[in-house]
């Protein structure tokens, strides 16, 4: 089944839906910072952020910088409704790094608060590494997520931060 994200997108007033989704953004990024997971001792703190171009009418693709450096796509699997006025977008990714591994992940929730008619300010986007190839062969981890979706431009931006334990880290 496909979901058509575009047909969120009901008006068009791009400074006051940036200026909008801005403040949103702000004001629970320290939240978000604050709630970080941490690293167990022995695996590694990793952050860095994340944009995106809707390439179909429910995927994403686009450039991964920081520590996990590369790029990531994803497919939007349902859009449904959340608790106190939110929306919650199941997410599948697919990262490569720069290195050429991959890191899986399973499906994620993406819980969003719609500041303007097609923008969505992400307050809560919790991604469970689950192994992958290469070096992430056999590693596990989280990473947090805030940041923007903005279906009247088709372009997604996120700030992620969490943990990586390597193969051999005690779980």
């Amino acid at each position: 089944m496909r979901y058509d994200v575009t047909s969120l997108a009901l008006s068009r007033r791009p400074f006051a839906r940036s200026v909008q989704a801005i403040a949103v953004c702000l004001a629970t990024s320290s939240v978000a910072l604050a709630q970080q997971p941490k690293a167990p001792p022995q695996c590694q703190q990793v952050g860095g952020s994340l944009m995106t171009n809707f390439v179909g009418p429910n995927t994403t693709l686009g450039p991964a910088t920081g520590d996990l450096q590369g790029a990531v796509s994803a497919d939007l699997l349902g859009v449904t409704p959340g608790a106190d006025g939110t929306v919650v977008f199941s997410v599948q990714h697919h990262w490569t790094t720069d290195a050429g591994d991959t890191i899986a992940m399973k499906v994620a929730q993406a819980a969003a608060t719609q500041v303007a008619p097609g923008l969505f300010a992400v307050t809560s986007y919790p991604v469970t590494i689950q192994g992958g190839t290469g070096r992430f062969t056999g590693a596990y981890g989280m990473l947090k997520n805030i940041g923007e979706v903005d279906l009247n431009t088709q372009r997604t931006v996120f700030r992620y931060s969490g943990y990586v334990c390597f193969k051999g880290a005690a779980k």
